[in-house]
């Protein structure tokens, strides 16, 4: 068997020695049912443009005391501001979620944060390897600007380094956890998902969600994930007792034969804001890159008719467009 070329390490209930996987859980489809989906039709087209009704945001240098500020960049790029840190969540400033410049899904609205007007990023989390999460120039960009420090799972510390030779990074398996602050811990935790950069290359780093714990509450957040029956919202509750805040994937779920594995639908996502116990939703991954089927207002409909069948305030879970703010109320710690 040909060797890992990302990682090599003891095996564990979720890597074989060559591969990563999901315990109990499903594999992504392959080319077959990639060709299936891809001619198969029921393909709503997107706008060439999608404005977002808030101008790019101009984000204050540091957040302290109770606060918790939220900035949305677009897709799963997020500015989390708490306990005086600056976080940035799978930085994507590119035009396009591609290996190349010129193809493959392209943004259709402008990040909501103009890279130039990001305060000083002091830690940036890389959930997973691919392209509309890790974006090679967008975090060479931000080394020389900021030389933040990097955590990302198994295996994608040597992807980020193949084009950011000198970043800092910190490289976690799930069940790991690393202080990044005084007061401020961060913890890897499992999600359902999978990983590639190219065709021969498949599960060979992990992906995971982070935990991060601060003096003023925690936040999960999870970059891409199917509901895999709730196991992993319901492993979080219970290690760690509830969040103020959970930043939770909701887009790109269409068709549903194809997709459930790997990214979970509006519904889903509700039910796993209950099960994890999250006071407030930041809701991303949807309305930047086309990824999926889906019409791209569909998640916004299919997610207030989710929190509105459960007589749950639309306040409580923020699909958030670029450039909005949301300064996260207090609530679980």
């Amino acid at each position: 068997m040909a060797a890992n070329k990302y990682y090599s390490g003891p095996i564990s209930d979720h890597f074989d020695g060559r591969y990563f996987f999901n315990p109990n859980g499903e594999e992504p489809e392959g080319l077959l049912s990639l060709l299936r989906w891809q001619l198969g039709g029921g393909k709503i087209g997107w706008p060439p443009t999608f404005p977002s009704p808030f101008p790019q945001a101009m984000p204050e240098t540091r957040v302290s005391g109770e606060r918790l500020v939220v900035t949305m960049a677009g897709h799963a790029s997020l500015l989390i501001q708490v306990a005086g840190l600056n976080i940035l969540t799978d930085p994507v400033w590119s035009d396009r979620a591609s290996p190349v410049s010129f193809a493959g899904p392209k943004r259709v609205n402008p990040p909501g944060i103009r890279i130039g007007d990001l305060p000083p990023i002091d830690v940036v989390l890389v959930t997973h390897n691919h392209y509309d999460h890790l974006d090679h120039e967008t975090l060479w960009v931000l080394q020389g600007r900021d030389k933040p420090h990097f955590i990302t799972p198994l295996g994608n510390d040597a992807i980020i380094r193949s084009h950011v030779p000198d970043a800092k990074i910190s490289v976690m398996d799930w069940g790991g956890q690393e202080n990044i602050a005084p007061g401020v811990t961060l913890h890897c935790e499992p999600c359902h998902h999978w990983s590639a950069r190219g065709m021969g290359d498949r599960r060979m780093a992990l992906w995971a969600a982070f935990v991060i714990e601060t003096p003023v509450g925690k936040i999960y957040h999870i970059g891409d994930t199917g509901f895999h029956q709730g196991i992993n919202y319901r492993v979080a509750k219970e290690k760690h007792g509830g969040f103020r805040l959970a930043n939770l994937p909701f887009g790109a779920y269409e068709p549903r034969w194809f997709m459930k594995a790997q990214h979970q639908n509006p519904e889903e996502a509700v039910e796993g804001m209950f099960i994890c116990d999250a006071a407030s939703v930041a809701g991303h991954h949807w309305g930047t890159f086309q990824l999926t089927n889906e019409g791209i207002e569909e998640p916004i409909a299919a997610l207030h008719a989710a929190l509105d069948a459960r007589g749950v305030s639309r306040q409580r879970f923020r699909p958030l467009r670029p450039g909005e703010v949301f300064e996260v109320p207090a609530g679980s710690v």
